[in-house]
């Protein structure tokens, strides 16, 4: 009987480090953003810093906290083999909902997480323990620990709006006292600044980062704690005293120094308090199979865990090393990581660029209200004053070259040293009054604040920006209310399904991740499509223009040749799921063209002075291409809804027209796909021959379904289609000759003023 609790014990050591993986994918964003998005230093330097401080932090830390064995559930009221099946169904969930959380490049709280997944767990199997007994569930009170859930939540909404706020207002004033041009300003205020930056940063560590390990005893802690402002002040004096020397005498920015240490610093705290959200469950299982097997003969079903809520958990040091050493490994390796930290700086970047997200109904009332209250403070405060406020916000413009420009940070290291400062600060304070607040909560907002109050929201950006936080926003309620309703369905599973259900929820989890594994490659690699389809904001000459504009056109021909065949294969043989599938390509072009169109400010803008000329041009192309996917687009849709509402079959007349028309179609696209691929243009006037034929053609298939009309059709539902059909394909055609005819022209054009 043992024997399943000693693989249900391997099961929960193998989640334990595919938990860890996970979850540091998720979490790097709270320690990596600052240094990363400001450039501070290089990736491997910030990479080296972060992973230096995950070792400290999970080798010194206990690896003990309560919340693993009691601080949700009361274990005494639950049994041996209960509580194996509340820790299985919290690791499964776990892994689950991070995963899903990684592949969709949101952050969100590990601590969270966990907290609902063993109250979601516990709280399944005491309804079903009162239930057998035929109690009342007024008594599930005696099973959960409700308090520690409520304060969680309160937590939550507290460190949302105090990160935003306290985020924004000390930004604001630190963009006030060093502009912009932070350099001169620096020299005169920057050992003030990084005493005050970095006397809270080493407070932080101490209050937050080493609550937890081991070599700190319990006087010392008290000390600390006790004495919180005088250490606040030694460390001021001193800090303050290093930076003027470190600058003075090393001739060292300042700012760099208090984003190595920041980044240092929340990677301590991540690990060394954090990584119990990890193994506190299945090292509080390791435990338990202890106690249980130091009672000789006992049943699995009736011992009950009251010796797990009066001893601590303790993980050994070894596994804390092996934990280190896995969470350093993903750091490195994790793809998905770097997903989740282009999220917030998407959201939180100084500079111009694709928006991440779609504007929401409610990011546009709260920036419509916004301008709105910034219209009245226009109007009461004085003119001077603003232009003077308005100054210390001008950034200098500086046209960069094209290198330049992708190297350029996020934003700077002022606000990177803010974003440290103050999530130090309020993640100390917190802990200190026993707040629970989640790291990711206070970073995030923190880094939301700070780019607000820098004017990094204009009227170009903001409602994007809003709508990104109110996503991330509504994914961590998302959390609590996903890993509760998931641990609570698969603790039922296992409770009841027993051994069956065990080896079946492994192997779903197993096929759920390499689906998710595998999902993200493609993923990646279509994104490294739409780079390259997007990378037109550096074409400056116009060779480039044509180089790059070619590419586009090639790719979009060649996807709509593929998908118009298809479409009319499934409209023939009423194949519903090919069309929905053809439709899907279709709106993935779309939006392609769209984003396109979007960057034309930027593509325009880096233009050199030689090649003006040529924005017109592109402007048209984008115009033609935009054309050929909205036909390609109605006559995708209008298939779909026939054979979705079950209309009558194309007759064999109809199905024989299209099918010619597709043959000469498919001439012509493959041969404007290999014009554009090739680069040749010798050909376009034989190209543009066909033009004649292809709408002649399409004229004929009408007169012929007209004379159908008046003689044997009796579907008006086919009518309308095969009509629909004919005149988008016309429009299709049409639309691709014009942009053949505007490419044969600015070829001519180039050639002349080349000559």
């Amino acid at each position: 009987m043992e024997q399943i609790y000693i693989i249900m014990l391997v099961a929960l050591a193998v989640l334990a480090v595919i938990d860890i993986a996970v979850g540091v994918s998720n979490d790097a964003v709270n320690f990596l953003n600052s240094a990363l998005g400001s450039k501070a230093v290089s990736f491997k330097t910030a990479m080296i810093v972060a992973s230096i401080g995950i070792l400290f932090g999970a080798i010194f830390s206990s690896g003990m906290m309560e919340i693993a064995r009691s601080g949700i559930y009361n274990p005494s009221m639950f049994s041996f083999h209960e509580v194996m099946i509340i820790f299985l169904a919290v690791m499964v969930s776990d892994i689950l909902l991070l995963d899903v959380f990684n592949s969709l490049g949101l952050p969100t709280s590990t601590t969270v997480s966990i907290v609902f997944e063993l109250l979601g767990a516990a709280v399944c199997l005491g309804v079903i323990k009162i239930l057998a007994i035929d109690d009342s569930l007024s008594t599930l009170g005696s099973y959960i620990n409700t308090d520690k859930a409520s304060e969680i939540v309160i937590s939550i909404l507290l460190s949302v709006l105090l990160s935003f706020l306290l985020g924004s207002i000390v930004q604001y004033f630190s963009r006030l006292i060093f502009t912009f041009q932070s350099a001169d300003r620096i020299r005169k205020f920057g050992a003030l600044f990084g005493g005050f930056a970095i006397s809270f940063i080493s407070f932080f560590i101490l209050i937050k980062g080493l609550k937890g390990v081991s070599f700190i005893d319990k006087e010392t802690l008290s000390f600390i704690k006790g004495n919180q402002l005088l250490i606040l002040g030694i460390c001021f004096v001193g800090w303050t005293i290093i930076s003027q020397f470190l600058m003075t005498v090393f001739k060292v920015n300042i700012l760099k120094v208090i984003i190595i240490i920041g980044t240092f610093a929340l990677a301590l705290a991540f690990a060394g308090n954090d990584l119990v959200n990890f193994i506190g469950v299945p090292i509080a299982a390791i435990q338990s199979y202890e106690f249980f097997s130091a009672s000789a003969g006992a049943d699995p079903n009736s011992y009950m865990m009251s010796e797990l809520a009066n001893n601590k958990i303790v993980a050994p040091f070894y596994y804390l090393l092996f934990a280190g050493i896995v969470m350093v490994f993903t750091l490195w390796t994790s793809k998905k990581a770097r997903k989740v930290i282009e999220t917030e700086m998407s959201l939180s970047r100084q500079g111009e660029g694709q928006e991440k997200f779609a504007p929401n109904g409610i990011a546009r009332v709260i920036v419509r209200g916004t301008v709105l209250f910034g219209n009245v403070i226009n109007y009461v405060l004085p003119k001077s004053f603003q232009l003077k406020l308005d100054q210390r916000f001008i950034k200098e413009e500086v046209k960069k070259s094209k290198k330049e420009r992708m190297e350029e940070p996020a934003f700077d290291m002022i606000r990177a040293s803010v974003n440290l400062m103050v999530a130090s600060i309020l993640i100390a304070l917190g802990t200190s009054l026993k707040l629970p607040l989640s790291t990711t909560y206070v970073t995030f907002m923190v880094a939301m604040g700070t780019s607000f109050a820098d004017r990094a929201w204009d009227r170009e950006s903001a409602v994007y920006r809003v709508s990104g936080v109110f996503n991330v926003i509504g994914g961590w309620f998302a959390t609590a209310i996903v890993a509760f309703i998931t641990s609570v369905i698969i603790a039922t599973l296992l409770y009841y399904g027993e051994t069956f259900a065990f080896v079946g929820v492994l192997v779903v989890l197993g096929i759920s991740l390499y689906r998710s594994h595998r999902a993200h490659k493609t993923k990646q690699k279509e994104k490294l499509e739409e780079d390259k389809l997007l990378s037109k904001e550096d074409i400056v000459t116009i060779q480039e223009v044509i180089t790059e504009s070619s590419h586009q056109i090639s790719r979009v021909i060649n996807h709509t040749n593929s998908i118009y065949s298809e479409v009319i294969e499934g409209l023939v043989h009423q194949d519903l799921v090919a069309l929905k599938r053809n439709k899907k390509k279709v709106k993935k072009l779309e939006k392609e063209i769209e984003k396109l169109k979007d960057n034309v400010y930027y593509f325009i803008k880096h233009l050199d002075d030689t090649s003006v000329e040529a924005s017109k041009f592109y402007v048209h192309t984008l115009g033609y291409l935009q054309d050929i996917i909205q036909s390609l687009g109605y006559i995708s849709q209008s298939c779909m809804t026939h054979v979705d509402n079950n209309h009558k079959k194309l007759k064999f007349n109809q199905i024989k027209d299209i099918k010619f028309i597709e043959q000469e179609l498919n001439k012509v696209l493959i041969e404007v796909h290999t014009l554009f691929q090739t680069k040749d243009f010798t050909k376009i006037e034989i190209t543009l021959a066909h033009k004649n034929t292809l709408s002649t053609n399409v004229e004929e298939s009408i007169q012929k379904q007209i004379e159908r009309i008046r003689t044997t059709e009796t579907s008006p539902k086919n009518s309308q289609l095969y009509f629909s059909f004919l005149l988008e394909t016309n429009d299709l055609v049409s639309a691709t000759m014009k942009l053949l005819e505007l490419f044969q022209e600015f070829n001519r054009y180039d050639q002349i003023t080349k000559n």
